[in-house]
């Protein structure tokens, strides 16, 4: 199939791009990897009247730190956080653990975080990341600029707080910092397939007890999640022994957070694949072993 006709802007600067996205009457798509959007396109589920190309707007395309934040452009591809050493300290492991589990790679030189987070899939690593984080998006429109927090930017299934005429530039992280250990775990039923389950998980140990845990889950709701249940059980509690057989200890803390996390943060629907008690299963078995990998890099 082709696409449906459609008008098409090539902006070259962000007010440029506000004026093309100031036609609310219309419908408008902005285009930065398109790796999403060309595909619905081409099925003429989405027949927008205008396309905004944003690719040539280059001050979108930073990627900065400063004062303990990592800001991320709008043009910043998935495939520029394959190495750790892309953001400074456990967020650019985090960060390089999730990625490869985008898509391939063809995907990856074209598809942008931000655009994850601009089309909200709940199967979006980056979302269930930005959620379990506390990052911030940040936008610029026709009543100026502003920021939403991750936990009231996810509205459902492709669907978020982005208002008429307002464009994404950049989402803002947190720095973790040097005595935190990050764990990124996805389970899929083909390479090809989206999650069926992937947690992201962050904890912050001293001396061996845990301080925070944030916890990330893909593809278990409408939306990501972030498991407070299960974080909150955790708080305080020592990490002990992880085992020898890559199999944590019965009783072990990460194990309880699992569950908790499964039956109480979770809201699963069945799948032809998998059904309910299999998608809870997976989501407990996941948070665990999650857990483990982010307390194993953790510095002694």
């Amino acid at each position: 199939m082709k696409p449906a006709g459609f008008d098409y802007a090539v902006p070259r600067t962000v007010p440029e791009t506000l004026d093309a996205l100031a036609d609310t009457a219309r419908d408008i798509k902005v285009l930065a990897g398109g790796q999403s959007l060309i595909l619905e396109m081409h099925l003429q589920r989405i027949q927008p009247d205008l396309v905004v190309d944003i690719n040539r707007v280059t001050e979108l395309d930073r990627l900065s730190v400063n004062d303990g934040t990592v800001e991320v452009g709008a043009l910043i591809r998935h495939g520029a956080f394959e190495s750790p050493q892309a953001v400074p300290g456990p967020l650019g492991t985090l960060f390089s653990r999730a990625v490869v589990n985008i898509a391939h790679p063809p995907i990856r030189v074209r598809g942008t975080m931000v655009g994850s987070l601009a089309w909200a899939h709940p199967a979006s690593e980056w979302c269930a990341i930005a959620t379990a984080l506390d990052a911030d998006i940040l936008l610029q429109g026709p009543d100026g600029t502003r920021q939403v927090p991750a936990s009231d930017w996810f509205r459902g299934p492709l669907r978020t707080a982005r208002r008429p005429g307002e464009l994404i530039t950049s989402v803002r992280f947190p720095l973790l910092g040097a005595d935190s250990g990050v764990g990124f775990i996805e389970h899929r039923r083909t390479h090809f397939c989206f999650a069926q389950v992937a947690v992201a998980a962050a904890l912050t140990v001293r001396g061996r007890v845990i301080d925070e845990a944030r916890i990330g889950l893909v593809n278990c709701a409408d939306r990501p999640v972030r498991a407070h249940a299960a974080a909150q059980a955790l708080t305080g509690a020592d990490v002990g022994s992880l085992g020898t057989d890559h199999r944590l200890p019965d009783g072990h803390p990460f194990l309880r957070a699992g569950r908790i996390a499964a039956e109480q943060d979770a809201a699963p629907l069945a799948e032809p694949y998998a059904d309910l008690e299999y998608r809870r299963h997976a989501i407990a078995v996941l948070v665990g072993r999650t857990l483990r990998q982010a307390a194993e890099g953790v510095p002694q």
